[in-house]
C-alpha cells in the first residue's frame, strides 16, 4: 500500500482518546518529519479540553518504531560539528529543523501536559523507537513478534533520545545500564518482568487493551492528570524538599480551581447525607474509579 505521503499519522477519535497510527514509510523510521507531526498532535491535544488521551500504534506490520533515521543522526552530527568549528555565527536553522533539542523538547512536553498517553507496542521498537515508547505514559506490548531495547552501543554512540534517563527510572539504575551496554533488546515477557513495559498480550490484542486502558485513564480530570505527570516526571528527580515544593504547587492549583472545589463541597455534603465518608460507602469508590471522579452531587 502506497500514500502520496509516506510519513503520517492516521487518528481516529474514540470518545476522549485519539489513536494515531504511525505510518513512517517502508521501513518505519523516526526522523525530522515524524517529530513535526507529532508535535502538531501535541498542539491539538493540548488545547483541546475533550481530549484526554492518546493510543500511539503503527501501520507497520511487524515494527512499532524500528529506530532513528540513521541518515538524520549522522548528518545531525555533521552539522553540530560545524558549528561548532564556524568562526562566525552560523545562520539561524530553518523552522522544520529538528535537532536534539527540539527531540528532547517533545518528549518532555509529553510528560508534561494534561494527556494520557500510551505506546502500542504490536511490533518491534529500538532505539529512538523505545525512547518514544518510555516517553509514553504506559506501553502495552505484544506477547509474540515483538522486542524493544537500545542497540546505539553497536553503532559506537549511545542513546541519544532520552533512553539513559528515562529507562533507569522505568526500572532502575542496573538493570537499565545492563540492557543499554549489551544492546539486546528485551522481549516482551523479560520488558513486563523488569517493569519497562505495563502490559503483555497477544498482538491481535493490544491496540484493544491500550484504548481500554486510554478510557479508564482518560475520564479523569485533564488538568489534575497534567499536574500529576509533572510532579511524577519532574519532582521525583529532585532532591526531596524541591520535588515536595513541586508537588504542593500543582496541588493549591487544583485545590482552588473550580472543579476541585466543586468535588470537595460535594463530598462534605454527600458525608453528611449518607452518614459516613463516600469512599467508604458500599460501591462508591468503585463507580468513581470508572466514573474518574466522586460525584458532583449526591441528591
Amino acid at each position: 500500500m502506497t500514500y502520496e505521503n509516506p510519513v503520517r499519522l492516521e487518528i481516529e477519535a474514540h470518545g476522549n482518546t485519539l489513536h494515531a497510527r504511525i505510518h513512517a514509510g517502508s521501513r518505519q523510521e523516526f526522523g525530522a518529519e515524524l517529530a513535526l507531526l507529532i508535535e502538531e498532535l501535541l498542539d491539538r491535544v493540548e488545547q483541546d479540553p475533550d481530549i484526554r488521551a492518546v493510543v500511539f500504534s503503527s501501520a507497520h506490520a511487524g515494527r512499532f518504531i524500528s529506530h532513528a533515521d540513521v541518515k538524520w543522526l549522522q548528518e545531525g552530527g555533521v552539522q553540530y560539528l560545524a558549528r561548532q568549528q564556524a568562526t562566525t555565527p552560523p545562520p539561524a536553522p530553518p523552522s522544520d529543523y529538528v535537532g536534539l533539542d527540539r527531540l528532547h523538547g517533545l518528549l518532555l512536553r509529553m510528560n508534561s501536559i494534561g494527556v494520557v498517553f500510551i505506546a502500542a507496542l504490536e511490533g518491534h521498537a529500538l532505539g529512538l523507537g523505545a525512547e518514544f515508547a518510555w516517553a509514553c505514559d504506559l506501553r502495552v506490548m505484544a506477547s509474540e513478534d515483538a522486542f524493544i531495547g537500545q542497540p546505539e552501543v553497536l553503532l559506537g554512540i549511545m542513546p541519544g533520545g532520552g533512553g539513559s534517563q528515562r529507562l533507569p527510572r522505568l526500572v532502575g539504575t542496573h538493570k537499565a545500564l545492563v540492557a543499554i551496554l549489551d544492546g539486546r533488546p528485551l522481549t516482551a515477557a523479560q520488558a513486563l518482568e523488569m517493569g519497562a513495559v505495563d502490559a503483555v498480550v497477544p498482538k491481535a490484542d493490544v491496540v484493544t487493551k491500550a484504548l481500554a486502558l486510554a478510557d479508564h485513564l482518560g475520564r479523569r480530570h485533564k488538568p489534575s492528570i497534567g499536574a500529576i505527570k509533572r510532579a511524577v516526571y519532574f519532582g521525583t528527580s529532585l532532591p526531596l524538599q524541591d520535588g515536595i515544593k513541586l508537588e504542593a504547587k500543582e496541588f493549591l492549583t487544583l485545590d482552588v480551581s473550580p472543579e476541585g472545589q466543586k468535588l470537595m463541597l460535594a463530598y462534605q455534603a454527600g458525608t453528611d447525607l449518607l452518614g459516613d465518608l463516600p469512599l467508604y460507602v458500599a460501591d462508591h469508590y468503585e463507580t468513581a474509579l470508572k466514573e474518574g471522579h466522586t460525584p458532583k452531587s449526591y441528591d
